[in-house]
This record gives C-alpha cells, sequence and structure tokens, in this order.
C-alpha cells in the first residue's frame, strides 16, 4: 500500500492546510528540502512537523536612517595637525554625525517606521523587537521597549536589547527569523543601530558613525511572498579581545594591528568559507556581498582573499562616504543591496563584531528590488568644533 505523506502549510489567516501527494499543492511542497535520514517516515506527524517548520522567513521590507551631518576625514586630520596619509588608508571620504538631539533610539525608531510604512503592516500585528547595538542611550532601560510603545507596536512583544560589539544587528536578524520561522511570532523588527564612540584624536575618530536599519521579519503569504528569502545563517565566535570599553570608560580601547589579521579577517574569512561549503556554493554564484566594514580597507582585502570581486560588492559598500556604522554597518550595506538587487539574486552578507564573532546569511530575492522612499537630504558637513557640539563626544 502506498504510503500517503501529509504536508502542512499555512494561509494568510495563519490556519493550517493539510494536504496529501495527490493534491494540486504537492508541487510547491517537493520545493522543501527532503527530511532528515534519521526521521521515522512512516509517522505523519513528524514529517509534517519537519516540512513546516523548512519555510523559510522572509524579509518582507525594511528602512534605514543615516543622520544628514557629516565631518570630513580631512577636518580631523587638520584639526591635530596632521597629514592624511591615516585618513587616506582607512579609506574614509567623510563619516555620518548624529545631530546633538539624536541617539540610537532615535535613529532606530526612524528606520523602523519606514520598514512599517512601506510594508503597509499594521503594527499591532507586530509581535517582536530585537535593537542590536553598543550605544544604547540607558545602561538600564530597553531601547526595545521604548520603540514598543513609540512604534506603537503589540504591547504582547517578545523585546529586548542586544549587545555584541559591531554584529548586534545581525544577531537580531538571526533571532526575529528564527521565531518567525519556529511560528512563536508573526512578523518582528530585527534592526541594527549606533552612535559609535572614540576618543578624540584616535584612529577610529576617522570612522565610528552612527546610522540604523530596520527590517520587518517573518514567513511569506498568499498576499505577501517577501521581498528576500533568508535561506541560512551561521555564527562562528571566539574569545578574541580586538576592541573593548570597559563598564565605566567613556571610550572604547582597541589593540591596533591586532584587530586586523586575528579579529576581522580570521573571523570574516572562517564564517563564509563555512557557510559556502555548507551550502555547497562557490564565491562567482553570488551576485551581492556585503561583509563588514569597520574601514574601506579591510573588506576589499578579505573579498579578494575570498575569491570575491569589487563588482560584487559594489551595492553595499557604503562606508568611505558614511563611514563604521557599528551594528548597523552591515544591515545598513543590505539596505542599500535591496533597493536595487534582481529577482533570483543571491547575497552573502557576514558581520563581524569584536570579542569576537561573525553572522554570515545566504538570502534570495523573491522580487525585485524596491528604492526606499528617502526624500534627498541636503547633507551639513561640520567643522571640528560643530562635530565636538553634535556629538556630545565632550559632555
Amino acid at each position: 500500500m502506498k504510503r500517503k505523506t501529509h504536508y502542512v502549510f499555512h494561509d494568510d489567516d495563519e490556519k493550517e492546510i493539510l494536504c496529501t501527494d495527490s493534491d494540486a499543492t504537492l508541487s510547491f511542497a517537493e520545493t522543501l528540502p527532503p527530511p532528515p535520514d534519521n526521521v521515522m517516515h512512516d509517522s505523519v506527524f513528524q514529517e509534517s512537523a519537519i516540512l513546516s517548520a523548512h519555510m523559510k522567513a522572509v524579509i518582507l521590507s525594511f528602512g534605514r536612517y543615516i543622520p544628514g551631518y557629516r565631518i570630513e576625514s580631512k577636518t580631523i586630520a587638520a584639526h591635530w595637525k596632521r597629514g592624511t596619509e591615516q585618513a587616506d588608508g582607512l579609506g574614509i571620504i567623510e563619516k555620518a554625525v548624529a545631530s546633538s538631539d539624536e541617539d540610537t533610539f532615535t535613529l532606530a525608531w526612524e528606520a523602523a517606521k519606514m520598514a512599517l510604512e512601506t510594508s503597509d503592516t499594521d503594527p499591532k500585528n507586530i509581535d517582536a523587537i530585537y535593537v542590536g547595538s553598543e550605544s544604547h542611550p540607558y545602561a538600564v532601560k530597553p531601547t526595545s521597549g521604548m520603540l514598543v510603545s513609540a512604534l506603537q507596536l503589540n504591547p504582547f512583544c517578545r523585546a529586548a536589547d542586544l549587545e555584541f560589539a559591531c554584529k548586534a544587528g545581525t544577531a537580531a536578524i538571526q533571532i526575529v527569523s528564527a521565531m518567525a520561522e519556529s511560528k512563536q511570532i508573526k512578523g518582528g523588527l530585527a534592526i541594527g543601530a549606533d552612535t559609535a564612540q572614540s576618543k578624540p584624536g584616535d584612529a577610529l575618530e576617522y570612522s565610528a558613525a552612527a546610522g540604523a536599519a530596520a527590517f520587518l521579519i517573518g514567513l511569506p503569504t498568499k498576499k505577501n511572498s517577501g521581498l528576500c528569502r533568508i535561506d541560512s545563517t551561521l555564527s562562528y565566535t571566539t574569545d578574541t579581545p580586538d576592541f573593548w570599553r570597559g563598564a565605566h570608560d567613556k571610550h572604547p580601547s582597541h589593540a591596533g594591528r591586532f584587530t586586523g589579521e586575528p579579529a576581522y579577517f580570521h573571523h570574516i574569512e572562517t564564517a563564509a568559507k563555512a557557510m559556502m561549503e555548507r551550502e555547497k556554493m562557490k564565491p562567482e554564484e553570488f551576485d551581492h556581498v556585503v561583509l563588514h566594514m569597520p574601514n574601506a580597507k579591510f573588506p576589499l582585502q578579505a573579498a579578494k582573499k575570498l575569491g570575491f570581486t569589487e563588482k560584487q560588492l559594489e551595492l553595499g559598500f557604503i562606508v568611505p562616504t558614511i563611514g563604521n556604522t557599528y551594528s548597523a554597518c552591515s544591515p545598513l550595506g543590505l539596505s542599500f543591496v535591496l533597493e536595487k538587487a534582481k529577482k533570483d539574486q543571491r547575497i552573502l552578507v557576514v558581520s563581524y563584531g569584536s570579542g569576537s564573532g561573525s553572522d554570515a546569511f545566504i538570502l534570495t530575492m523573491m522580487k525585485d528590488g524596491v528604492p526606499l522612499p528617502i526624500a534627498p537630504k541636503e547633507l551639513k558637513r561640520l567643522n571640528y568644533g560643530e562635530y565636538l557640539q553634535s556629538s556630545k563626544v565632550l559632555a
């Protein structure tokens, strides 16, 4: 007797639909991966649960916010009576600076509001929000909690602040997508936002910038198949102290050259190689690549060693004119890619957070990219005194 396989799907009202292999929906079911070999195939319940769990989360919409203030690297160098050699070596022309009335909360709110508005989603249907940052406004008072109220989300909402240096934003994407795939939530916001700190006169002053990116993540439905599917993710983590800030320290410290080879390069390359090996993909199979951008030099070097071209990095390579926005860095790069990538194109994202770790993602565009409704703004370039006052460096 031929065994009938049962498949579980969800319609737009989250009701379960049970189908067998004689139904017309089988063609969709066949696109799902087969269950592991160690599963008892004669168990309808087990196989249904496994196939249902294989539905991938998608990015339904996204938003970003980058302040309109800039300070040029040559302005910083001139203040300290230096040449521009160090700034030129970093490849950063200018960086984004938060105004005196902006902080991580306001930047995150702007990005999340755009993500909600472009999706035409009722905020009350959002039941998770995770905010990655290393510059939360309060040591004890969650940015995520303030955003639940400010965005008028469902108060029965899973919410938490995350910290892992510059990869807390991608950690938020992992958490929200996993919650969506396990059907704990209908939709959630993953946000990376920072107003990065640097000690005056330190090399970090050329790069530490401000910005935010937000992603609305859920399962695909008949009404909204999503913009971009999150196919796979993995993380690589070690105890590598290349960059740190103590609980009572105002500015971070770093280990100079040590931040390169044993820290950034090792983690980025290891995570990227492991992801490609696991998914049996080659560098040339990706249309777009986003690597964490602490400066313009490191990601280009890492990309070359991994076999990627500058063309593959082009859309998300934003660091020369924005700087390193820390937890928002890789997410912001992805946001620029999502505006212009074409249907079926593949994207590789690899973040990096000091301390140290990398999150890697493979994504597939479900449709052509969507430009964000961002009105062109006139950038204001600050002198060094205005920069100190605006960024509250000496506050």
